[in-house]
């Protein structure tokens, strides 16, 4: 037997390992099939917090201390990572978890797929009946701080102008709007959302900028659900390399210097996620 098709047949013995090691899960609400849309998909990586042989329990997707609901019936999108190996399976919400767990959002739980694919080197983020598109983030180092807070402020009023307007900002650009003190941009793709901020895809050609700054300023596209790029700050935390040699960065979200942005940034992303649960729906 090929050492790959071995590897997908024992994907429940991979499943229970990374349970009992504390480990988790990624998974974004899927988007319906044949879809035209120009949507992209948040992925949230989650704690398993329980396995039978019918569901799998994990924790509610949440940041900053904020959970985000997921309905029952929910359709989603699931990944499980091993090494550098990944796999992706089709799920759905059954409902809350009664059980209770300590240091989570709360608990739901999914179905236990009937089989899982695993996801091609050169296309992660993809199998034969599903795929996953990232959102495209813009970055640069920020020098100082202090001048992110008026850009913040800026992005803040035009995004809440544009939703009560019901409009989507295709002509705001960064180079539009206010920028703080930075150096030059580079761009990534939103691996992942988590507890206190988020992971990122970055092509190692572009890597070498995360050597110059610890600090760094995103604009984030969820265009539509959002109507133009959200701007945040956020502090690197930690990197590794991928087998294809490009760079996954952890960072954590910094209010530090304007705290009233994170109600704003939970409330758009919230947002995202009543938008998601809608068109999963449709």
């Amino acid at each position: 037997m090929p050492a790959n098709r071995s590897r997908t047949d024992r994907w429940r013995s991979s499943l229970w390992k990374i349970y009992e090691r504390g480990g988790g899960l990624e998974f974004t609400v899927e988007r319906p099939d044949a879809t035209e849309d120009t949507s992209t998909d948040l992925v949230w990586r989650v704690r398993i917090l329980d396995l039978t042989d019918d569901e799998i329990t994990v924790e509610l997707p949440g940041t900053l201390g904020k959970s985000f609901d997921l309905g029952t019936g929910t359709r989603l999108l699931g990944i499980m990572a091993v090494g550098q190996n990944k796999w992706m399976f089709h799920t759905e919400v059954l409902g809350p978890s009664k059980a209770t767990y300590r240091n989570t959002f709360g608990a739901i739980r999914l179905a236990m797929p009937s089989n899982v694919e695993r996801c091609q080197r050169r296309t992660f983020d993809r199998i034969s009946t599903a795929a996953v598109k990232l959102p495209e983030i813009n970055c640069w180092p920020l020098i100082d701080p202090r001048s992110a807070v008026p850009a913040e402020m800026a992005n803040r009023i035009m995004i809440l102008d544009l939703q009560d307007r019901d409009l989507t900002g295709e002509s705001a650009t960064p180079s539009q709007e206010e920028l703080p003190e930075v150096g030059p941009p580079f761009t990534a793709r939103l691996a992942n959302i988590g507890g206190g901020g988020i992971g990122l895809q970055i092509e190692r050609s572009a890597a070498s900028a995360l050597d110059s700054c610890r600090m760094f300023w995103f604009r984030i596209d969820l265009r539509p659900a959002i109507p133009a790029p959200m701007a945040l700050t956020a502090r690197l935390a930690h990197t590794h390399i991928d087998s294809q040699q490009n760079v996954y960065a952890g960072f954590a979200f910094d209010f530090g210097l304007n705290p009233s942005h994170k109600a704003f940034v939970l409330g758009q992303i919230d947002r995202y996620m009543r938008t998601a649960q809608q068109r999963s729906a449709a």
